[in-house]
């Protein structure tokens, strides 16, 4: 028997996560520094990981509402509106999921038809492609290389003229893998082109608590009948294990999402969201220390990769650099990522992984000690010398 027979068209028309695939191919080399993973290095905060040992022990170790604790609901509500100047329902506009990962499976399974098409400005997150094709979608990349990673209002148009399928549309700001934000200004002129159709926008903002040459602007601030908002606390909060994502929509979409979600997970780990409540309402301010952390960290490897005859657009958040691959490499982002990291035991993601525009560079995090920065691009240096 062909087992192959039983596999979805959806589940068989996607690869692996590239991220993932490459990290596990070079984590055995000895005395790599892996700097390929999305992952801070710092701890949870102490007064959030309090929180959680006290639901713990005092027994909130049972099913939950499935749409997250209402203590969280109105605090994750609160967060969003003191810092970002959102107003959503904590009853009907709010949902918590196992960190945003499952916010975008269930959205997709809850707005897609088979043949419906999604906008995916790149060098994006792989993620994105994987999980509008399990419910049948299409994807729809514009690459945005020659546009300083950046969507613009005047390929956004184009592409929506000529794509009249188009359901949906991914804004990942500050991007991963590109590390790029936008703008009042750039996300207004976006909204400009979008109301003009029907169309919804998915806005991942998970990395907005690190936004470094401006205040992050949320683009449901312009557009919130159409926009589905994810945040959530794994990088602002140093919090990726403890799996806490939001979903932030007007009811006739969230309640739809609910419903995916439930089926998925139906409720996140009690004591998770306890510790979820104490972040949102005590420690809005907690990303500050590590943001100043991460803009020194950036600048020390944006300055060591100028040094090798690297080249770079510049992160304004998150915690990544999108860099050229030497020139002796001819582009081949696979080739020189393997060879980095067996030659000078440095671990970095080719950007072929990351869609069109994405070959010819690779994606380096610095959410890494400053010892482990230093030491990698001095490797970096000298791989690069050797193979001029």
């Amino acid at each position: 028997m062909d087992l192959k027979q039983f596999v979805s068209r959806g589940a068989g028309s996607i690869q692996p996560d590239a991220i993932s695939t490459f990290n596990n191919q070079v984590a055995g080399i000895e005395g790599l520094i892996p700097l390929t993973l999305g992952e801070p290095d710092f701890s949870t905060p102490e007064h959030v990981k309090e929180a959680a040992i006290q639901a713990i022990e005092q027994n909130q170790s049972h099913y939950t509402n499935p749409q997250g604790l209402p203590a969280l609901r109105r605090a994750a509500a609160d967060y969003v509106h003191d810092k970002y100047g959102l107003n959503y329902d904590p009853d009907s506009e709010v949902l918590a999921t196992a960190g945003v990962s499952e916010a975008m499976l269930c959205t997709f399974l809850a707005i897609l038809n088979p043949g419906d098409e999604v906008i995916i400005p790149t060098p994006a997150f792989p993620v994105y492609e994987s999980v509008v094709k399990v419910p049948g979608g299409r994807p729809v990349f514009i690459d945005t290389s020659n546009d300083g990673f950046k969507l613009t209002p005047e390929k956004l148009k184009q592409t929506l003229a000529t794509h009249d399928k188009a359901k949906a549309i991914i804004l990942n700001y500050p991007s991963n893998p590109t590390g790029v934000t936008y703008d009042q200004d750039e996300l207004t002129a976006l909204a400009d082109v979008i109301k003009a159709y029907d169309v919804v926008v998915i806005s991942d903002e998970i990395y907005s608590e690190l936004t470094y040459d401006h205040a992050h602007f949320s683009f449901a601030r312009l557009l919130p009948d159409q926009t589905i908002t994810f945040n959530g606390l794994s990088k602002s909060h140093a919090m990726t294990g403890w799996r806490i994502g939001i979903v932030f929509a007007k009811p006739t979409l969230l309640s739809e999402i609910f419903k995916m979600h439930m089926f998925a997970s139906f409720s996140l780990t009690a004591n998770a969201q306890y510790a979820a409540i104490e972040a949102f309402n005590n420690g809005r301010n907690d990303a500050e220390p590590m943001k100043q952390v991460y803009i020194q960290r950036r600048d020390l490897v944006m300055k060591g990769l100028k040094a090798a005859g690297l080249t770079s657009s510049h992160p304004e958040g998150a915690f990544y650099i999108f860099a050229s691959v030497p020139k002796s490499f001819n582009g081949d982002s696979m080739k020189f990522g393997l060879a980095l990291a067996k030659e000078a035991r440095v671990g970095v993601v080719p950007g072929v992984g990351f869609g069109p525009g994405g070959e010819g560079s690779f994606r380096l995090s610095y959410a890494a000690s400053t010892e482990d920065l230093t030491e990698a691009v001095k490797r970096i240096q000298d791989f690069v010398k050797k193979h001029e």
